[in-house]
């Protein structure tokens, strides 16, 4: 139940704010001053992401999983 909230939040969090998300991920990802440049495609990507994860998770719910 705890990680369904957690993908449901973090779904919810990609399809409002997919920037800031992948942002997030990538400056931990990386080392201090490493500069990158991401495609534009990669936030549509996690926008992407983030539906089929609240999908998933609606699906899961009213399933009774």
């Amino acid at each position: 139940m705890v990680l369904r909230l957690a993908l449901l939040a973090l779904g919810v969090l990609e399809l409002l704010r997919p920037r800031k998300v992948v942002d997030f991920w990538m400056g931990l990802a990386t080392t201090d001053g490493d500069e990158i440049n991401l495609r534009p495609w990669v936030y549509s990507a996690a926008r992407v992401e983030g539906a089929l994860l609240v999908l998933w998770v609606l699906r899961r719910r009213r399933s009774g999983e």
